[in-house]
C-alpha cells in the first residue's frame, strides 16, 4: 500500500506505467489519422472538389490530450486508488481509540462502529499500534493495551452499547497507569454528545495522555441524543410518561407503546415536542385490567435502554373494596372512615365503596357485589361481625389469595369474628380509661421485617385509644407495627394464599390523627403492593438477595444476566442504582420481581461544554474508504467512447454526405456506447459478487451452516457447536457432513445450505427488504431455519415471535406462517431417534414448528421451513477440537446433552429427508418382521 495522505494506491508498481505516457504522445504525434474516404461518382466528385488539403499529416493537439488522459486514467484505476477518511493521517504514532459505549451511544451506535473500524483499519494500514478504551463502567477495569490493528478489530467486534452511563474519570484513572509503547499518542475521543459531568476533566486528562500527540473528538449532533423516558405516574384513568430530550430547535414527535410480558401491543399514545422543549408527556388510557398486564413502556423507535422503561408491580393498580360500619359517609363525610381510607387510596388504586348491611332475602349483600368482580384488596371500617354467608364468601376470597385489611372502632371492639389475625381483649386501651395511658402514645420506628420498614416516622403522630391483642395470640401472628410501649398498632396473618390485616385504631381521628397524617397513605401504598405480590417482606428474595432475572442491553432489548451481575441485598433495594454490578432489569422471583430502571428524573441530559485542547473535531460521517477504481474506469469509457467520436469525425463518416447504409449502423454504434457508461458505471459500482471460492467449498460437499451475528464469542460457540453436531452425524449415520460454515445473511448465497442455526443476538436489528426477500425465498423452496432464541427461562405464552424481543426484530419482514408446538406425533420426534422432547443446554422451553396443513396451500411437501426455539441448542453441541463439552447443561447433566445431541441428528435427518418417516404404509410389514 503506498500512503499519500488522502490518497492510497493498493497497487502502487502499476504507477510506473505513467513512465510510458512520453512514449505514447510521441506514438500518437508520429500517427496521422486515417485517410478520408471519398465516394468515386464522377458527378459527385465534380460537385465535391475542394482546394485545401483534407487529410491531416499529424494528430490534432486536442485529440492528443484526450488520448493521453485516457491513457493515464487506465493506469490510476489499475492502480486501485483508495480515497481515504478523515481519520487516516498514515503517521506511525500509536493511536488510542476512546470510545463513549453506554446507553446515549445506542441510538447511533452503526455509524460509531463504521467510524471505529475505518480508524483501525487506517491504522493498520500505516503500521500504527492501537489501543481501544471504552467509558462505560467497568466491574473488573485494567488499563488498555497497544496491539497490533487486527487484534483491535477483534475487540471492537466484541463491543455492543451497555445501558449505563459514562465512568470516564475511572478511566482517566487507567489511562494514567497505560504503558505507552512512546511518548506522544494520538487519540480520537468518539463521544456521545453529553457532558455526563466529566466531560471537561476528561478531555483534560487526554490531552496529558496525548503527551504531544494530538487529540481529536468526534461526536453525533444533539438531534442525535436519545430520548429519555421516565417512570410513569398512576391516575385514574391510566399511565402517564414524560419524554424528555436535549434543547434543540428541532419539532419532534412519536408515540410511547405499552406492551405486555408476551409482546403484546395494549396500548400507545401520541407526543410532540415543540422546537426548543425539552420535555413533554404522553398518557396512556388503559382499563384496569390491561394496565396491570403492562410489563415494558417504551419510545417507537428508539434504541436505548433509556427509552424503555420497565414495569413491576407497584405500577399496577388494584381495586380496592371498601366498607364502612358506621352511617356518617352521607351527613357528615369528616367523621367516616370511608373519607380518609378513599383518600388515600386514590392515587394508588380504583375505589369500589359500599356500605355494610344485611341484604333482603334472595339478593346480593354489598360485600357479595364487591367480591363478584376482581377485588385485590377488601378494607373493613369498623364492621364487628360479618353475616354468616358474608364471612364465608370473604374466608374463602382470602384463602384464594385476597388481602383483608380491617380497622377497629366501638363495633369491632364490642365484639368481633374470627377473620381477624390475633383475638382480641374485651374493652380496649383508652387515654383516661381502665387501661389507660397518662399521655397518647407515639410510634415506635418500624422493625427490619414489617412491610413498613423504612417509612419516615411524623413526629407529631399519636395513638389515644385502641383495641388490645391477646397476648397468647400474639405468637402466631406478626406484629408489622408497635406504640412506643409495645403494644402492637398493626397485627397481620397468613390465611392460605391471602393475607388478615388489622389496625388497631379507626380509619377516621377518633382514636388517633395517624389518618391526617403522610405516613398513613405510605402505609396502606405498602399494603397495596403487598396485595400485588411486591417483595414487601422480602417476598421473591432467596435468603434476603434479589437474585438477577433479566437484564437489559444498551439498545433496550432483554438478555440473560452476565457472570458478572451479582444480586441485590432486599434491605438496600431502595437505595440501589444502577450499576456495572447491577445493570437495568428485573430482579428477583418471577411473579414478585423489581424493576430497576436507568431513565428517572436525575438522569440529565447537558451537552459536551466547549473543550479545550482539542486538535480538531468534527461529527461522524461515511466513514467507509472509497475506492477510485470505478470512478476512474467510468470516465475512461466515457473518454473512449468520446475518442471513438472524434475518430468518426475526423474519418468523415459523420459527414452529411455519409449519411446512407451506414448511418443506421453508425447511430446504433453511438447508441450502445452512450448505455455502456451506465451499465459500467452499475457493473464497477463497490459490491459483494459471488465469491467462487466460496461456492464451490459450499457445494463440494454437504455443509451445516450457522448465520454470523457478528458477535466474536458467540460465532465462535455457534461454529463449536455444528463441528460438534457434524462429528455425531458422521459416527451415526450415513451422512458425510464437511465443517460447518458461517453465513453473512446480507451478502452470501443461502441456497448453498439445506439447514441454518440462526442463534438470535439479543442487539439483533430489523433485516432490510433485499435480505427479507432471500431468506422467504430460500425458506419457501426447501431451505430450513432454526431460530434459537436461547431464553428458555422465560414462559412463553402466545406465538414465539411475540416472546421475545430480539426475535421479532428479525421476524419482522419475514413471511412467517402459523406455529404450533410440535406435535406428538411430528416427523421431528421419529426422524432418526424416538424423541419426546427437545432439549439443549437447558430444558423445559417449547420448540414451535409450522402449524399442521388446515385447508392451506401446501408448500415444501409439508415439511416446516421455520422451527422455534428456547433452550440454547449451540450450547449443548459445541465441544473444543479434543471433543471436550465447553459448556454444562442443566438440569439433567450428560444425560441431557445426549438427547440435545439426537435432536440435532434428527434436525437434519428432516431437513435432509422431509416428511419421508411420516409415510406409514411399511408399519405394518416392519412389525410383522419385528414378531418374527
Amino acid at each position: 500500500m503506498l500512503d499519500l495522505g488522502l490518497i492510497g494506491f493498493a497497487q502502487p508498481l502499476v504507477l510506473a506505467g505513467l513512465a510510458l505516457l512520453p512514449v505514447i504522445w510521441w506514438l500518437l504525434r508520429v500517427t496521422p489519422p486515417a485517410p478520408q474516404r471519398v465516394a468515386f461518382p464522377p458527378l459527385r466528385l465534380l460537385f465535391g472538389l475542394r482546394q485545401d488539403e483534407e487529410t491531416a499529416s499529424r494528430i490534432p493537439l486536442w485529440l492528443l490530450m484526450l488520448r493521453l488522459a485516457l491513457a493515464t486514467l487506465l493506469i490510476l484505476a489499475l492502480a486501485e486508488p483508495v480515497w481515504r477518511p478523515a481519520g487516516d493521517t498514515g503517521r506511525s504514532r500509536p493511536l488510542l481509540l476512546v470510545l463513549d459505549d453506554g446507553w446515549a451511544a445506542a441510538h447511533s451506535w452503526d455509524k460509531r462502529i463504521t467510524f471505529a473500524r475505518a480508524l483501525i483499519e487506517g491504522a493498520g494500514r500505516a503500521d500504527q499500534l492501537v489501543a481501544l478504551a471504552a467509558t462505560s463502567p467497568q466491574v473488573k477495569a485494567e488499563p488498555p493495551v497497544f496491539t497490533a490493528a487486527d487484534e483491535a478489530l477483534a475487540k471492537l467486534k466484541a463491543l455492543s452499547p451497555l445501558p449505563l452511563g459514562p465512568a470516564r474519570l475511572a478511566l482517566a484513572e487507567r489511562l494514567g497507569k497505560m504503558e505507552k509503547p512512546q511518548e506522544a499518542i494520538d487519540i480520537v475521543w468518539l463521544a456521545n454528545g453529553l457532558d455526563h459531568g466529566e466531560a471537561a476533566a476528561f478531555a483534560g486528562a487526554l490531552e496529558e495522555t496525548a503527551g504531544g500527540g494530538t487529540l481529536k473528538l468526534v461526536t453525533n449532533a444533539a438531534s442525535d441524543v436519545p430520548l429519555i423516558l421516565t417512570p410513569p405516574t398512576q391516575g385514574e384513568e391510566g399511565l402517564e410518561v414524560t419524554i424528555r430530550r436535549l434543547d434543540v430547535p428541532d419539532l419532534r414527535d412519536g408515540r410511547v407503546e405499552a406492551r405486555a410480558e408476551d409482546g403484546r401491543l395494549l396500548a400507545e399514545a401520541e407526543w410532540q415536542l415543540p422546537r426548543l422543549a425539552t420535555a413533554t408527556k404522553a398518557r396512556l388510557d388503559l382499563p384496569l385490567e390491561l394496565r396491570n398486564e403492562v410489563h415494558t413502556i417504551s419510545i417507537s423507535g428508539e434504541r436505548s435502554a433509556a427509552s424503555k422503561v420497565l414495569i413491576d408491580e407497584r405500577w399496577k393498580r388494584r381495586a380496592a373494596g371498601l366498607v364502612s360500619g358506621n352511617s356518617f359517609e352521607a351527613d357528615q363525610p369528616l367523621l367516616s372512615d370511608l373519607y380518609y381510607l378513599e383518600r388515600a387510596l386514590r392515587p394508588f388504586a380504583d375505589i369500589r365503596k359500599a356500605s355494610q348491611g344485611e341484604a333482603p332475602e334472595g339478593e346480593r349483600s354489598q360485600i357479595e357485589t364487591l367480591l363478584a368482580d376482581p377485588l385485590s384488596v377488601l378494607f373493613l371500617a369498623d364492621i364487628g361481625t360479618l353475616s354468616e354467608r358474608d364471612a364465608t364468601l370473604v374466608r374463602n376470597w382470602v384463602k384464594e389469595g385476597g388481602t383483608l385489611v380491617r380497622f377497629a372502632g366501638p363495633h369491632l371492639a364490642a365484639q368481633s369474628d374470627d377473620l381477624i389475625p390475633v383475638s382480641l381483649r374485651s374493652g380496649g386501651r383508652s387515654l383516661g380509661g381502665a387501661l389507660s395511658w397518662t399521655e397518647p402514645q407515639h410510634l415506635a420506628p418500624f422493625e427490619d421485617g414489617s412491610p413498613f420498614a423504612g417509612l419516615d416516622l411524623p413526629g407529631d403522630a399519636t395513638v389515644s385509644r385502641q383495641v388490645l391483642a391477646e397476648p397468647r395470640d400474639l405468637a402466631f401472628a406478626e406484629t408489622w407495627a408497635r406504640l412506643e410501649d409495645g403494644t402492637p398498632l398493626v397485627t397481620a396473618a397468613r390465611e392460605g394464599e391471602g393475607q388478615l390485616i388489622l389496625f388497631h385504631i379507626t380509619a377516621n381521628t377518633d382514636w388517633s390523627n395517624l389518618p391526617l397524617s403522610g405516613l398513613f397513605v405510605s402505609m396502606l401504598q405498602r399494603i397495596l403492593d403487598l396485595a400485588q405480590g411486591v417483595a414487601a417482606q422480602g417476598e421473591g428474595a432467596e435468603g434476603g438477595l434479589l437474585m438477577p432475572r433479566q437484564v437489559m442491553t444498551g439498545f433496550g432489548t432483554f438478555t440473560s444476566p452476565p457472570p458478572y451481575v451479582t444480586p441485590i441485598p432486599f434491605a438496600e433495594w431502595t437505595k440501589t442504582r444502577p450499576s456495572a454490578e447491577h445493570p437495568p432489569g428485573f430482579y428477583g422471583m418471577q411473579g414478585a420481581a423489581r424493576a430497576l430502571n436507568l431513565g428517572n428524573e436525575n438522569l440529565m441530559l447537558a451537552p459536551l461544554p466547549a473543550l479545550t485542547g482539542l486538535t480538531r473535531q468534527e461529527g461522524f460521517g461515511d466513514a467507509a474508504h472509497q475506492a477510485l477504481r470505478p470512478l476512474l474506469l467510468t470516465l475512461a469509457l466515457i473518454l473512449l467512447i468520446a475518442d471513438g467520436f472524434a475518430a468518426l469525425y475526423l474519418t468523415g463518416h459523420l459527414n452529411a454526405q455519409h449519411r446512407g447504409p451506414r448511418g443506421p449502423r453508425m447511430a446504433a454504434l453511438l447508441l450502445a456506447g452512450l448505455l455502456s457508461v451506465p451499465l459500467a458505471a452499475g457493473y464497477m459500482a463497490p459490491a459483494k459478487a459471488a465469491d467462487d471460492a466460496y461456492a464451490l467449498k459450499a457445494t463440494s460437499e454437504t455443509h451445516l451452516a450457522y448465520v454470523e451475528t457478528g458477535d466474536k464469542d458467540l460465532d465462535g460457540l455457534s461454529h463449536a457447536a455444528l463441528s460438534g453436531l457434524t462429528k455425531r452425524l458422521r459416527e451415526r449415520t450415513a451422512l458425510e457432513p464437511g465443517e460447518p460454515m458461517g453465513v453473512d445473511i446480507d451478502q452470501d448465497e443461502l441456497a448453498f445450505f439445506p439447514f441454518l442455526y440462526w442463534p438470535v443476538a439479543q442487539d439483533a436489528h430489523v433485516l432490510s427488504d433485499a435480505t427479507a426477500a432471500k431468506i422467504s425465498s430460500y425458506m419457501q423452496n426447501g431451505g430450513m431455519i432454526l431460530f434459537d432464541t436461547r431464553d428458555q427461562d422465560r414462559a412463553i405464552s402466545g406465538l414465539p415471535n411475540e416472546a421475545n424481543e430480539a426475535l421479532r426484530q428479525v421476524l419482522a419482514k419475514l413471511d412467517v406462517p402459523p406455529l404450533e408446538p410440535v406435535p406428538a406425533d411430528h416427523v421431528l420426534t421419529k426422524s432418526f431417534y424416538l424423541l419426546q422432547s427437545f432439549p439443549g443446554r437447558w430444558d423445559g422451553g417449547q420448540v414451535w414448528v409450522e402449524a399442521a396443513n388446515r385447508g392451506r396451500a401446501q408448500t415444501n411437501d409439508g415439511v416446516s421451513a421455520i422451527i422455534i426455539g428456547s433452550n440454547d441448542f449451540a450450547g449443548a453441541w459445541a465441544e473444543d477440537p479434543n471433543g471436550r463439552p465447553l459448556l454444562p447443561v442443566a438440569p439433567g447433566g450428560e444425560r441431557q446433552r445426549e438427547y440435545a445431541y439426537r435432536f440435532g441428528v434428527n434436525l437434519v435427518m428432516y431437513a435432509l429427508t422431509g416428511n419421508y418417516k411420516a409415510d406409514q404404509v411399511h408399519v405394518p410389514a416392519l412389525l410383522e418382521r419385528l414378531g418374527q
